[in-house]
């Protein structure tokens, strides 16, 4: 994009980046699903009975985006480069308790310092590719929420080598892991979630897409010093729901830091986001037309919210009538998993004795339990390096410590454009069963765009079989469907998952034939 490079485009891109509403939002959620809705009840139904125990005041943040682009770039520019020396072989993890004995994995998990006169620490978990390692990309995994574990979901549920089963004490092989395609780091942000911390107590009060983004660069730049021969290798960044956010976010500040420092401080090649939060209003208005498409809830209903609610970004109060249709909404869609429509809920969350038969391939709707009662095992702690400080609270898949949200941007749209200026890879993905960011929303972010089209839609294959469909759009961007998931992509179709980071990493498309594809 040629006005990236004056003044004028520079700022309407970081104009939108900061369009953001400031407001106080209690997020405490069990799992990644309650997260992200609190957020959204916080932002849109202010006024009504489902917002409250999620949100307070309101304040609407009268800094101007111009003062707060400068303020931005000024704390980036003050990050810390701290002393790495020793510290990576510190952090090898020689085995996880209940590992399979058949599986050798080079793993790593500990700390990396992003404020050291805070006192705030970030948990990593690295696990490298069991082949061709020093030549595979390094690919950098991040959960959403807000506040929700990439260690728990991303590690422990979708794309991780491991999985935990249902005794919380051992664990089995995910053949589908994406370390079979890179190097994959799995980072545990912002302050209060999982193993994460501060020693100082505010910064688990003033959390928001600003300062993560600020944090996780200030970890990443720590990190790449710890594992220098990381430093010029190919870089990617992925994530799910709410990390929708935080990779465009992530993503923005490293060309920012690129560009003031004349070089690739880190050689960023692409994003990749699935089930994505990307723009407010598109977003909220795909979810209910997905809920009346599938049957959900009436025709009649979805044509009341779209009538009478308000998604834009300077609306958080809605009439009588929208609250009436998002209650008759609630009650339809609050029986089953909203975050793959299809799939049965966990009916027992009891641990057992011996564990059941499990398959990766039969994703275990109790996932949550299991993992929650594994990473609290002090040996399985001390293995990974994790908890040193001994936290005052339990690990949580999704942080109820955290006590606010500050800041939300509206849209992340002007950052995809940005990065496909930069000539950067971008792919969105979308697991057709999900409800709470599905497919329509996708679509409709992705068509206000108003993208040429490069190659219009179409099933892609995997194994024999459709994998989903895609489109891909001039510019370097790809919209891809993965048939039968939910939310989390790779819990519930780790074969098609594994596929399409493959055709991703490696710049094909993905393939229009029946031929087998891996």
């Amino acid at each position: 994009m040629a006005m990236r490079n004056s003044e004028c485009g520079s700022s309407i891109i970081l104009l939108s980046f900061f369009l953001i509403v400031l407001f106080s939002v209690q997020i405490e959620a069990k799992n990644q699903k309650e997260a992200l809705d609190a957020l959204y009840k916080a932002k849109f139904f202010k006024n009504s009975k489902a917002a409250r125990g999620f949100s307070s005041q309101l304040l609407v943040n009268s800094e101007s985006a111009t003062t707060t682009t400068t303020t931005n770039n000024q704390n980036a520019e003050n990050v810390e480069i701290y002393d790495q020396t020793g510290m990576k072989k510190q952090d090898k993890i020689v085995r996880l308790p209940g590992q399979p004995p058949n599986v050798r994995l080079s793993q790593y998990g500990g700390y990396v310092t992003v404020n050291k006169s805070a006192g705030r620490a970030f948990y990593y978990y690295f696990v490298e590719a069991p082949h061709n390692k020093k030549s595979l990309p390094l690919l950098l995994w991040l959960n959403g929420g807000p506040g929700c574990s990439s260690l728990a979901y991303g590690a422990m549920a979708e794309l991780g080598p491991f999985r935990v089963r249902s005794d919380g004490k051992t664990l089995f092989q995910n053949k589908f892991s994406w370390n079979h395609a890179a190097n994959v780091l799995f980072l545990e942000s912002p302050t209060g979630v999982g193993f994460s911390y501060s020693n100082t107590t505010s910064d688990y009060n003033t959390n928001g897409d600003k300062s993560t983004a600020e944090n996780n660069y200030a970890f990443l730049v720590n990190w790449l010093e710890r594992f220098s021969e990381y430093k010029t290798r190919d870089f990617y960044i992925a994530g799910e729901s709410y990390a929708g956010h935080y990779v465009p976010q992530l993503a923005h500040t490293i060309l920012s830091h690129n560009k003031k420092a004349g070089k690739k401080i880190v050689n960023l090649k692409g994003i990749i986001i699935g089930n994505a939060v990307i723009n407010d209003e598109t977003d909220q208005i795909g979810m209910y037309d997905f809920f009346a498409s599938h049957a959900l809830i009436a025709d009649r209903t979805a044509k009341d919210i779209r009538k009478y609610c308000n998604f834009t970004s300077d609306e958080a109060v809605q009439n009588r009538q929208c609250i009436d249709a998002s209650n008759m909404v609630e009650s339809n869609i609050g029986v089953i998993d909203i975050y793959n429509i299809y799939y049965p809920l966990c009916q027992n969350t009891t641990l057992t004795n011996v564990p059941k038969r499990a398959s990766v391939l039969n994703y275990d709707p109790c996932t949550d339990y299991y993992t929650y009662a594994y990473l609290n095992r002090a040996d399985v702690q001390k293995a990974m390096h994790a908890n040193v400080t001994k936290l005052s609270y339990d690990w949580e898949p999704c942080s109820d410590v955290m006590q606010g949200w500050s800041d939300s941007a509206s849209t992340v749209v002007p950052l995809l454009r940005e990065f496909m200026a930069s000539g950067l890879r971008v792919w969105v993905f979308s697991g057709d069963f999900d409800g709470r960011v599905p497919i329509t929303s996708t679509k409709y972010s992705i068509d206000s765009m108003k993208l040429p089209v490069k190659k219009s839609w179409y099933p892609w294959f995997n194994a024999n079989e459709v994998g989903g469909y895609a489109e891909v759009y001039e510019g370097e961007l790809t919209l891809a469907t993965v048939r039968g998931a939910g939310h989390e992509v790779p819990s519930y179709q780790p074969r098609r998952a594994l596929s399409l980071i493959k055709h991703f990493l490696r710049g094909t498309p993905l393939p229009s034939s029946h031929r087998r594809t891996t």
